[in-house]
């Protein structure tokens, strides 16, 4: 997967920028608040039309733009992957009245036609590697949750257009149980929200459980290497209920969690998902609320037996933190047969001389990366020989 030009308007500290982007390492240096991250921004911006950072796409518009009549924000690329040589994607930003903080419409297009976000998705693959990323081990379920939806979301258009579904099937659910607990509806409108409930969800539990047995795979090679073989990384994945698989007649009751190698497929979630709603009805309609579905799932992360979140050191949490991200690296390029456009943020500065070589290694054969430092310095001569060095100053890019 190839990101040819990148076009930005009012995007950001970028009032206009036009980039053609070389094969191989791009090394963007500068000081902060220059437009290092904004640029990666845009581009995982044109993959997930969403950022990693804020949930407001507002704060994305170029503060120049805003004091316009009609504010908007647009970014563009041209990107080359074995499905088109050459395939635009344009998304804009617009403002639709002239009064002051009025809605924002979202206009996404891909190849000049109208499309959805689920319908972007796969057009542009990118992994991100963030110094945020240690909260993937001492966040909140919600940031492991994301993630796996953003992973999965990029490589499987089931999975996307199930999980818009659950979005919208829970919070209709939601406001009926509340009514009914009111005494302002029946029990007679709840089957048709369970069963949108519990087929997307089933989909989204057995595609989190095959990536996470994929990803662990993976990783735990990777994680072997960096700690010389002492260590053992292991994923696991706690559903808000435990639906469970045969092998040779006997349950799956010994692994904690969702067994990931007895993998489950919708149709055999499906019975069991309806039967722990039914048994929870009644408490859900005194609450309010739905009280399990893949919106609460879990995901831990454990080394040699103990939970890395609990009592992992913040050296043995960086360390999970890169085995993972490596893994989806390796896993992304498995899946999609091409390498996704690695985004790398400062996170070059947090690891350690030799997590660092191994890590620049590791990337090494990945058809284009970007990464962004304040040191340059602290790159192997190697590496900036082989890397396109480019410096960012006040929204500009000099490329020479």
């Amino acid at each position: 997967m190839r990101l040819h030009h990148l076009s930005l308007t009012n995007f950001r500290n970028y009032a206009r920028l036009e980039l053609t982007l070389p094969d191989g390492p791009v090394l963007l240096h500068g000081a902060n608040a220059q437009g290092k991250t904004s640029l990666l921004e845009a581009i995982y911006y044109l993959a997930t039309a969403r950022s990693p950072w804020i949930t407001s796409d507002r704060q994305l518009l170029n503060w120049a733009a805003e004091g316009g009549i009609l504010p908007y924000s647009r970014v563009a690329a041209e990107i080359g992957n074995r499905q088109s040589a050459l395939t635009r994607v344009d998304i804009t930003l617009s403002q639709e009245s002239a009064e002051e903080g009025g809605r924002l419409r979202k206009d996404i297009r891909v190849n000049g036609v109208k499309r959805r976000v689920v319908e972007l998705l796969g057009t542009l693959n990118v992994v991100m590697f963030l110094p945020q990323d240690l909260s993937l081990i001492e966040g909140a379920p919600s940031d492991r949750r994301r993630y796996l939806n953003i992973t999965l979301c990029q490589t499987n258009p089931r999975y996307a257009e199930a999980l818009t579904t659950l979005d919208k099937a829970l919070t209709q659910r939601n406001a009926l149980l509340r009514r009914i607990g009111e005494r302002r509806a029946t029990l007679k409108e709840l089957p048709f929200w369970d069963d949108k409930l519990v087929t997307a969800g089933s989909v989204l539990i057995a595609g989190r459980q095959r990536l996470l047995r994929e990803l662990e795979t993976l990783a735990q090679g990777i994680h072997r290497d960096l700690t010389g073989g002492k260590e053992t990384l292991v994923l696991q994945y706690l559903p808000s209920f435990a639906p469970v698989a045969r092998a040779d007649g006997q349950l799956s009751f010994d692994v904690p969690g969702l067994d990931l190698h007895r993998q489950l497929k919708p149709s055999e979630i499906e019975p069991q998902f309806r039967d722990a709603l039914q048994k929870l009805q009644r408490d859900e309609i005194g609450r309010g609320i739905t009280l399990i579905g893949p919106q609460r799932d879990e995901l831990r992360f454990s080394v040699n037996g103990h939970d890395l979140g609990l009592y992992g050191s913040r050296g043995q949490a960086r360390t999970a933190v890169l085995a993972l991200k490596l893994a989806e690296m390796r896993w992304m390029q498995a899946t999609t047969g091409e390498w996704p456009l690695l985004l790398l943020d400062e996170f070059i500065a947090e690891l350690d001389a030799e997590r660092r070589a191994y890590l620049l290694d590791q990337i090494d054969g990945a058809t284009q990366s970007i990464l962004t430092t304040t040191e340059p310095d602290i790159f192997t001569r190697p590496f900036i020989d082989k890397a396109a060095v480019w410096k960012v100053h006040a929204g500009q890019i000099t490329t020479t």
